[in-house]
């Protein structure tokens, strides 16, 4: 049981978190306005859980202008799909 519990990653213990990360793993990008529209989350909140993600690496961003307006697209980093999927694995270890 130790065993399987060192893979679970802190990072991704809180709902939002895992929502953007499971979101950003199957989608090449995700703006700003969408994933919060999908987690169904404030922007305040969003804004923390992803510079959480940021510090960890596992997140990064660009930002671009559309017709005048700020957009910031999120993308999952190789570090962060790999942690993810580790992340993933073993929570699905514990369920067996």
């Amino acid at each position: 049981m130790k065993e399987l519990l060192k893979d679970l990653d802190k990072a991704f213990e809180n709902k939002i978190r895992i929502g953007i990360m499971s979101a950003l793993y199957v989608n090449k990008y995700l703006d700003f306005n969408t994933l919060k529209n999908l987690l169904g989350v404030t922007d305040g909140n969003l804004a923390s859980h992803l510079k959480y993600l940021e510090k960890s690496e596992y997140v990064v961003y660009m930002k671009e202008f559309l017709d005048r307006k700020p957009n910031t697209k999120y993308f999952a980093t190789p570090l962060g799909k790999k942690a993810f999927k580790k992340h993933i694995n073993a929570i699905e270890q514990l369920l067996k």
